[in-house]
């Protein structure tokens, strides 16, 4: 595959609920980037991961957060209980060079 997978395209969730978003990157990339675009604010990097270890992350990421890129599955990023602060647009990347193209297509 030559582009980045993500799914669900859409969460809505209530306060408190789980989310999860799965992310296929680009076949033979270790690489995945996780990202939040917040109504009116610059896109912000949440974490980064190569191939199932967490290289870099945010301080965004913590508690209720987790990534995790397992061999052979989607990675993922999951919010355990969501606040209001939470909501904005998640993109996933598999290098550095696809984020400049993200979008919510």
């Amino acid at each position: 595959d030559t582009k980045v997978t993500q799914r669900p395209r859409y969460v809505v969730t209530v306060k408190e609920q789980k989310a999860k978003i799965d992310c296929v990157p680009i076949k033979g990339h270790s690489y995945v980037y996780w990202y939040r675009k917040k109504l009116e604010e610059e896109l912000k990097f949440l974490v980064y991961l190569q191939n199932e270890e967490i290289i870099q992350k945010s301080e965004v990421i913590n508690e209720r957060f987790s990534a995790q890129c397992p061999k052979n599955s989607p990675c993922a990023l999951e919010i355990q209980s969501t606040e209001s602060g939470d909501a904005g647009l998640y993109f996933c990347a598999s290098s550095k060079a696809t984020v400049g193209n993200v979008s919510p297509s």
